[in-house]
């Protein structure tokens, strides 16, 4: 299956764009917040924060790869445990960007635009189980 086949791929569509633009701006967001996270406390201490910059990186680039198994898995039940692990990973992204909000860090602002994203993102996945 492709994704830019035609117009009935629309949802197909939506949903890989939308998980790519969360992959690159997670990337910034962590690019951006890991250098005034990497930095000891001043009890000798690194932030405990500095890791989930990793794990929003780590779990939106399982995004796409997840979202093209579904599309081109043959059994139902099969195509289902990929669309699980995929709301697993929106839900551990939204609460790492959660937990990101609480850094002691200037790009923490940015966390907001992440969150939003990934919101449309469920709204699209929901849209998208639908035509598997």
């Amino acid at each position: 299956m492709s994704y830019f086949s035609g117009s009935s791929d629309n949802p197909r569509q939506a949903l890989y764009l939308k998980a790519r633009e969360i992959m690159q701006i997670s990337r910034h967001i962590s690019d951006y917040l890991i250098p005034d996270l990497a930095v000891l406390n001043e009890n000798g201490n690194e932030d405990k924060h500095v890791y989930f910059t990793g794990d929003i990186i780590r779990h939106s680039n399982s995004l796409i790869p997840n979202i093209i198994k579904a599309e081109n898995e043959f059994f139902q039940d099969s195509r289902a445990q990929y669309i699980n692990a995929i709301g697993k990973l929106t839900d551990r992204l939204s609460r790492n960007c959660e937990r990101l909000e609480f850094t002691n860090s200037n790009g923490r602002e940015f966390v907001w635009l992440l969150k939003k994203e990934i919101q449309k993102f469920k709204k699209l996945q929901r849209v998208w189980k639908l035509t598997l």
